[in-house]
């Protein structure tokens, strides 16, 4: 992940994620699927980002509780998800965890940019955010969900 594309977080985003790293690093979530390294990975996409304001993200910006569609440019598999907590994700429904490996792999990224990403398994994919049909932080009427 030499050549990493700028990532962009809201500052509650980013508060709400640290929590949640704090919360499952000390073991209460353990259980949910988020291992230690995934929790690692979280943490070093959080670092990295650049923080803006809710009024100034982009609004082709993957932030928590947007709906993204992506491209598995390994597989050629194109999904459409909405990026949550864990405590909402159901796969069924399309919500998946920001600690799942897809969700990390996409948190912050932009329409356009693709993103290396090593999988459990070993395996490495390249993610393609397509488009960003909806993102919470740009309707004032979205409900605050938070972790």
């Amino acid at each position: 992940m030499a050549d990493e594309p700028s990532i962009y977080l809201t500052q509650d985003d980013l508060d709400r994620l640290f929590d949640l790293l704090e919360t499952y690093g000390s073991g209460a979530g353990v259980g949910a699927g988020a291992g230690a390294e995934q929790l690692q990975k979280l943490e070093r996409e959080l670092v990295r980002a650049v923080v803006v304001s809710p009024e100034k993200i982009p609004k082709d910006v993957v932030t928590m509780n947007s709906r993204v569609v992506f491209e598995d440019e390994t597989t050629g598999e194109r999904r459409e998800i909405t990026l949550v907590y864990p405590k909402h994700a159901d796969i069924a429904s399309g919500k998946v965890s920001v600690l799942v490996p897809v969700g990390t792999a996409l948190l912050g990224m932009r329409v356009g940019q693709t993103i290396d990403w090593q999988l459990p398994s070993g395996q490495q994919h390249r993610y393609k955010v397509v488009a960003v049909p909806f993102q919470a932080d740009s309707h004032a009427d979205a409900p605050d969900v938070d972790s």
